[in-house]
């Protein structure tokens, strides 16, 4: 029997990057992501919620660009923007409402990572 995708869920993500070491410390040590392992000269692996995220330093050039928008889904967004902020994460903007829905309000914020790579935090916020 053929099987499409809708019932299958994210095991891997990749992340371009261009200095593996800088790219890890942040993840690591400024985001707070669990790190899970390494493989030098060009792979590391971090745990997202059951996700792995792989940063990877390409090889061939067509890879060799920004990663599409990752969204990190939080549950106090304030609060996660400002303990980031005190790390000094560059975020592009404050965190802000989307986007009333009939149970709960989507508020969002958009931050750079350490190799220039744009990433948001978002938060389903309920009344």
């Amino acid at each position: 029997m053929a099987e499409d995708l809708s019932q299958s869920r994210i095991g891997q993500i990749a992340i371009v990057v261009q200095d593996l070491d800088r790219a890890v410390a942040f993840y690591r040590d400024t985001l707070g992501m669990r790190f899970l392992f390494q493989a030098p000269p060009k792979l590391a692996f971090f745990d997202c919620g059951g996700v792995r995220l792989m940063l990877e330093v390409p090889e061939e050039e067509e890879f060799k660009h920004p990663a599409s928008i990752l969204y990190y889904k939080v549950e106090d967004i304030k609060a996660t923007w400002a303990t980031l902020r005190g790390r000094g994460v560059e975020f592009r903007d404050e965190p802000h409402l989307v986007v009333r829905m009939p149970d709960h309000e989507l508020w969002m914020t958009f931050l750079r990572d350490s190799e220039g790579n744009t990433l948001a935090l978002m938060s389903e916020v309920r009344g």
